[in-house]
C-alpha cells in the first residue's frame, strides 16, 4: 500500500454558526491535538491546532453575517493531524478540493457539504476519474416519472380507442362534433406526452 507523503487543502471552506463554532472547539479537545485561540480585531478568530509531534495548522475564521468562515489552504504531513482535520472537515461539512500526495501520483478529492463527490488520480501520464457521486435516488425518481408518462400515454390511447368506437355508433352530427372535438384534444395531448 502506498504511503501518503502529504495532504494539501486547496480552496477549502468551512462555514460555522456560533453554535457550531462551540461544537468545533469541543471536537478539537483531543489528547493528541491541542489548540490556541486568538481573537482578531475584526471579530474573527485564529485557531491554531498543534499535534503532539509538533506540526500545527492555523485556521483563520472570519466573522461574516453571524457565521464564521474559514478559507483553508495548508499542507499537512503528520498522518494523525491529517486524519483529525479530515474528520473535522467532514463533520462540519467542508467544501473544496483536497490533494493527497503519494510517491508518483496524487489523489484529488472534491468535497461538497463534507461528502466526497469526485476522486481523480493525477500522475505523470495524466488524470483519470476514479469515483464520481451519482444521485441514484434522483435518477430513479426520473425513471419513475418516465414510467408515469408511459402509463398516461397508454390511458390516452385507450380513451382515443373508446372515442373512435363511440364515433362509429354516433347517430347525429352533434354527437359526431362532440366526439371529434374530444378526439382532437386527446390527440394533441398524446402528441405532447410522446414528445
Amino acid at each position: 500500500m502506498a504511503q501518503r507523503l502529504a495532504t494539501e487543502y486547496v480552496k477549502t471552506t468551512l462555514t460555522l454558526s456560533e453554535t457550531q463554532m462551540d461544537e468545533f472547539l469541543q471536537a478539537v479537545d483531543d489528547h493528541q491535538v491541542h489548540y490556541r485561540i486568538k481573537v482578531l480585531d475584526n471579530g474573527g478568530q485564529e485557531i491554531v491546532l498543534e499535534h503532539a509531534a509538533g506540526e500545527e495548522v492555523h485556521l483563520f475564521f472570519e466573522a461574516r453575517e453571524g457565521e464564521y468562515v474559514c478559507e483553508l489552504t495548508c499542507r499537512l504531513i503528520h498522518p494523525q493531524l491529517t486524519l483529525f482535520i479530515r474528520k473535522l472537515f467532514i463533520r462540519f461539512k467542508g467544501e473544496g478540493i483536497v490533494y493527497r500526495m503519494y510517491q508518483g501520483f496524487t489523489m484529488v478529492y472534491f468535497y461538497n457539504e463534507g461528502t466526497v463527490r469526485k476522486i481523480m488520480e493525477k500522475n505523470g501520464e495524466g488524470t483519470k476519474l476514479v469515483f464520481e457521486y451519482k444521485n441514484t435516488v434522483h435518477e430513479l425518481q426520473q425513471l419513475f416519472q418516465h414510467q408515469n408518462v408511459e402509463n398516461e400515454i397508454s390511458a390516452v390511447y385507450d380513451l382515443i380507442n373508446s372515442l373512435l368506437d363511440q364515433r362509429n355508433l354516433a347517430r347525429t352530427s352533434s354527437e359526431l362534433e362532440q366526439i371529434d372535438h374530444k378526439l382532437r384534444m386527446n390527440c394533441s395531448r398524446l402528441f405532447a406526452l410522446e414528445a
